[in-house]
């Protein structure tokens, strides 16, 4: 298993896509993170693949249902040999309890962590589904849920991590997207940091997408957030 704090993730339309950016990447130096498009176009053969490779895999699907189709959509993935999956905080305790249940025990089994909110909502979109309070309150308050249920942490901004990291300790793992180093484009994101403010802020895997796959040579753009992260 890679050591690495960096995942990439493989927002492509295709596996022929994903799998020729995983060609040019390594193993060792970097996780990577499969998401919706690519997964509900190519299915379950590209993440096996890519753990063929000798890839740790993200399973980035947010699974979100009545906690019986939940437990059996985790321990599916599970059985594809992923590093790590995800649910979301929203569906509450039984449903996370049940997903955390259906992985099981055993040394190797995948991390299972929470969607919070998304970093691409901000405070008007909050009010605008009628959730109370602020977005900080919020992600606490569901960081918290997810801890009691048994989960093995969160997926948050950045921005949210030092608190979370104070409450729930090194073992809590934070998992944020929106990283952005200083010179890339902000894109959809609205709770971004640069690599090195995010791992400051107690992030324990940062999401990188665009600044690495959308670079001429992908390994070099994440040799240099290597650097930066040094």
């Amino acid at each position: 298993m890679s050591d690495s704090k960096i995942i990439v993730a493989l927002d492509y339309p295709t596996a022929d896509a994903a799998l020729s950016l995983a060609q040019q990447l390594d193993p060792q130096r970097c996780k990577l993170k499969v998401g919706k498009e690519l997964f509900t176009r190519s299915g379950p053969a590209v993440v096996e693949s890519l753990v063929k490779q000798g890839f740790d895999i993200f399973l980035d699907l947010k699974y979100h249902d009545i906690p019986n189709t939940v437990a059996k959509a985790c321990a599916a993935a599970a059985d594809l040999g992923v590093w790590m999956m995800n649910v979301h905080t929203l569906g509450g305790s039984a449903m996370m309890e049940a997903a955390r249940d259906a992985i099981g025990n055993h040394a190797d089994r995948p991390f299972l962590i929470g969607v919070t909110l998304l970093t691409s909502m901000d405070q008007h979109t909050f009010n605008q589904i009628g959730l109370q309070g602020s977005i900080p309150e919020t992600v606490v308050r569901l960081a918290n849920l997810a801890k009691q249920s048994g989960l093995d942490g969160v997926v948050c901004s950045a921005q949210e991590a030092p608190i979370l990291r104070a409450q729930h300790g090194a073992d809590f793992q934070l998992v944020t997207p929106g990283i952005r180093p200083a010179d890339s484009e902000q894109g959809d994101q609205h709770r971004t940091m640069t690599p090195q403010q995010a791992i400051a802020a107690g992030s324990s895997y940062l999401v990188i997408g665009r600044p690495i796959t959308g670079a001429a040579i992908p390994m070099v753009a994440l040799e240099q957030i290597e650097q930066a992260l040094n």
